[in-house]
């Protein structure tokens, strides 16, 4: 896999994308939520990559990032805490998103 040269914005914009794209619907109240954390020009370049990437390729990219970069527990949390927020923006959480949290917060704490 390709070096990712993403800042840790980026990659909060990423997560957060992935998380509001994985039942391949983004409610606007999920959109509005993330871009209260990203700005808008970051926001798009990444949700392109975000959308582009298969399913396999998004959570590897978040998996190396990880690897390659330190977070805190804090950081972490924070992150778990936004990712839920995202899921919880539209008022309700479907089957794919519970799973993809569980997949995401065992990735988080795994590194």
């Amino acid at each position: 896999m390709e070096n990712i040269n993403w800042t840790k914005k980026e990659f909060e914009a990423y997560v957060l994308l992935y998380a509001a794209h994985c039942n391949f619907f983004e409610a606007k109240e999920e959109q509005e939520y993330i871009l209260s954390k990203v700005d808008e020009k970051t926001f798009h370049r990444i949700h392109t990559e975000v959308v582009v990437d298969s399913d396999e390729n998004n959570l590897n990219k978040i998996q190396q990032y990880l690897l390659e970069n330190k977070f805190s527990q804090i950081e972490k949390d924070e992150l778990i805490r936004d990712i839920k927020n995202v899921f919880f923006a539209d008022g309700s959480v479907d089957l794919i998103e519970k799973k993809v949290f569980s997949i995401l917060k065992k990735l988080l704490i795994n590194f």
